[in-house]
């Protein structure tokens, strides 16, 4: 019995641990001090709508992730509305991701290897960035952890059926969360060429990964007529090339100290496609449309994870033989030192200033300022974000710019009325709170409305109070005494 008990005790140890840690680095400053940037408020938001409000809005926009925010909406309406519950999830699944990333390890290059990938992954940098955030990439990630862990299952010969079946289900998951983490069927792709998988799991691969890409492909199809959504993003330069290089060449070394068997999957043979195919993929892709933002790939970190514990467990065990006693130190040294070299940055990440920008941050300068009676305007129109999670702070101010709001016009910024009728509306005031981007992160006003926002301002109006916090503003005007 005892002989039993041990590998099963080590084998818990091994993904349990890893995830204990990792979930442990989530809570830390889980609240960052209070505050919510944009795309987190787009979560908010979105999220305290009605079901008919939030199918209305992915007609039109975010349809991408529109099976996360019907899962947040769910969790707000159990729990309410908070930043514990907004984050929480990505916290949970970045745990399950680190757990597979163990037990990846621990089948394919022992129990050292397992148990420092595991313990690696939640240190990464960008995923200590996303680990908190109230988005759907940590979710993806634990789907990737899962389907590959499920591949690696049916790879070592375990139970088939179910684990296929299983596989399709988290492939298909994953699409619906993120489409774009159907990039991870081309890097399983390159694990079964690379160890030469038979014919029966060549068949069962391909009617998995068809299903599962055949049932997400209405949504690849729908989300492409909402692609200005994306617009913003910049094209491909040599300087953004820099972190993936850096990235793969980590991973190269990790597998350089793999030694695989043949016709067998090692730590190799799928952690580095799982890191570089999504990399290169997403970077081919975004030779056509620039998409090449970190966040999509998350997943890719999983790979990554998995060589750089190959390397800790090589030379753990090429310790043990002459300093067997030692040997065991080496993961708990690299660990510490690895957090206390990460330390500054790990605090940076869970302070406010990570973020572009607070919405909630100016909700406060927004109430001590308002006087009753006096309008309110957007600069651009998504600031009005503020307001959407703050409502409480906007009491007394009419949005004169607003002619349907975000809720039944199924938008994240509502819909503003034309610019002759803004500007007249504006004449009408005798004062304006304006809720613009902080100097430092604004962007060069572009929409017809908002340089005549600007304009109207500019010329029949006066600053007299602003405030700036966060990467946000808001700015009080007042009437010019002789401006007609």
């Amino acid at each position: 019995m005892p002989s039993r008990t041990a590998p099963l005790r080590r084998a818990v140890l091994v993904w349990l641990l890893p995830m204990l840690w990792t979930v442990a680095l989530g809570l830390w400053g889980l609240s960052r001090q209070g505050s919510l940037w944009r795309d987190e408020a787009a979560t908010w938001q979105v999220a305290q709508r009605s079901t008919a409000e939030i199918w209305h809005m992915l007609g039109n926009v975010d349809v991408v992730h529109g099976c996360y925010y019907l899962l947040m909406h769910v969790l707000f309406e159990c729990f309410g509305p908070c930043a514990t519950i907004l984050r929480l999830p990505s916290v949970l699944a970045t745990g399950i991701a680190a757990a597979c990333v163990a037990v990846i390890g621990h089948r394919l290059a022992g129990v050292w290897a397992g148990l420092a990938g595991g313990m690696a992954f939640g240190l990464l940098p960008a995923v200590q960035f996303y680990l908190q955030e109230g988005r759907p990439y940590a979710l993806v990630a634990a789907g990737a952890g899962i389907s590959t862990l499920l591949l690696v299952t049916v790879l070592q010969g375990r139970v088939r059926t179910l684990c296929w079946a299983a596989y399709g289900s988290t492939i298909l998951l994953m699409g619906l969360l993120n489409w774009l983490s159907l990039m991870i069927l081309p890097a399983h792709l390159a694990t079964l060429l690379w160890i030469r998988a038979g014919r029966e799991v060549w068949t069962r691969w391909t009617a998995a990964s068809t299903a599962a890409t055949a049932c997400v492909l209405p949504l690849i199809l729908f989300s492409r007529s909402q692609s200005a959504q994306v617009s913003w993003i910049p094209p491909l330069s040599w300087h953004m090339m820099i972190g993936p290089a850096v990235l793969l060449a980590i991973g190269g070394v990790g597998a350089l100290l793999d030694r695989p068997r043949a016709g067998r999957p090692s730590v190799a043979a799928v952690g580095l496609p799982l890191l570089a195919v999504p990399q290169i993929g997403l970077i081919a892709l975004s030779l056509i449309q620039p998409l090449f933002l970190d966040r999509y790939i998350l997943y890719s970190m999983l790979g990554l994870a998995l060589l750089i514990g190959t390397a800790i467990g090589s030379a753990v065990q090429a310790a043990k033989p002459r300093l067997p006693k030692a040997s065991k130190w080496i993961l708990p040294a690299v660990v510490a030192a690895a957090m206390v070299a990460l330390l500054p940055q790990s605090l940076a990440k869970r302070s406010p200033a990570s973020r572009v920008d607070d919405v909630l941050a100016i909700a406060s300068d927004v109430r001590r300022m308002k006087t009753t009676g006096s309008a309110v305007l957007f600069i651009p129109s998504a600031r009005r974000d503020t307001k959407s999670v703050s409502p409480s702070a906007f009491a007394g101010l009419r949005d004169i710019a607003l002619v349907e709001s975000p809720e039944k016009s199924g938008t994240l910024k509502g819909v503003e009325t034309s610019p002759d009728h803004i500007r007249a509306a504006m004449l009408a005031q005798q004062r304006i709170l304006l809720v613009t981007d902080a100097t430092q992160v604004a962007k060069p006003v572009t929409a017809e409305r908002d340089k005549m926002k600007t304009a109207v301002l500019k010329k029949y109006f006066t600053p007299v109070a602003d405030e700036q916090v966060r990467g946000r503003r808001v700015t009080v005007y007042q009437r010019l005494a002789r401006a007609h």
